[in-house]
């Protein structure tokens, strides 16, 4: 009864439409999930991930799951996660993601997830890093552990998507390092996060992991921007 009532009074609406979801429904509207701009990446060695870190890094996976476009339907459900805290948006496409990169991974070897960190003024003004569920998820999907401590942000700055390559290559060079110790060594690091633009904050973070002796690099994103 309890939860009727609060279903009545906070009806669950879409996160890509606001409609009313059914009861059928989780986070996403039956409609909005066909009409989701999936890249299918995962099947593609020469994807356009993989091209834009031809040179800056070497890479032994890279992917995005959507296409990000302005206005778009993939822009409204990253900024519900982002911005009004709805973390359970991560969760869905991660899950959905990592079915897909079961079979494409399973030779791979993946042995820990690790998101692009945030600073810790940042993590207090938000309150959650927007990719730690959509890293759990992956985690669970891949049966690997999920890992926030290896890589943090030793500098403090301001939101980058304003910033041209150049400045956003600047302001990222020096930001990241890595905590590792002889148990990392080795191992094959899958880095995650939400929007790939320029690919200057994972390049940064996957220069850092690379740090530790033995390391292996893979990177996979929610989405990527499309013109």
């Amino acid at each position: 009864m309890f939860k009727l009532l609060i279903n009545l009074l906070f009806p669950k609406v879409c996160c890509g439409c606001k409609s009313l979801l059914l009861q059928h429904e989780y986070v996403i509207c039956t409609v909005c999930r066909h009409e989701l701009p999936l890249t299918e990446f995962y099947n593609n060695p020469e994807n356009e991930v993989v091209k834009k870190f031809y040179g800056r890094l070497p890479l032994e996976h890279a992917s995005s799951f959507l296409y990000f476009h302005k206005k778009g339907i993939v822009q409204e459900m990253i900024h519900s996660l982002k911005y009004r805290g709805h973390e359970e948006i991560g969760t869905v496409i991660g899950l959905w993601y990592g079915e897909d990169l079961k079979s494409v991974l399973r030779n791979a070897q993946i042995d820990l997830i690790v998101p692009v960190p945030l600073h810790k003024k940042r993590m207090r003004q938000r309150g959650f890093n927007q990719v730690t569920t959509f890293g759990k998820a992956l985690a669970q999907k891949l049966q690997v552990d999920y890992d926030s401590g290896i890589l943090i942000r030793k500098v403090y700055s301001e939101t980058q998507s304003k910033k041209n390559l150049v400045q956003r290559a600047y302001n990222t060079e020096h930001v990241f390092d890595v905590i590792d110790t002889e148990h990392h060594h080795n191992r094959h690091f899958l880095l995650i996060d939400d929007v790939l633009t320029t690919g200057a904050t994972l390049e940064a973070c996957g220069r850092a992991i690379l740090k530790i002796p033995g390391a292996k690099l893979s990177i996979v994103t929610m989405a990527i921007t499309h013109s």
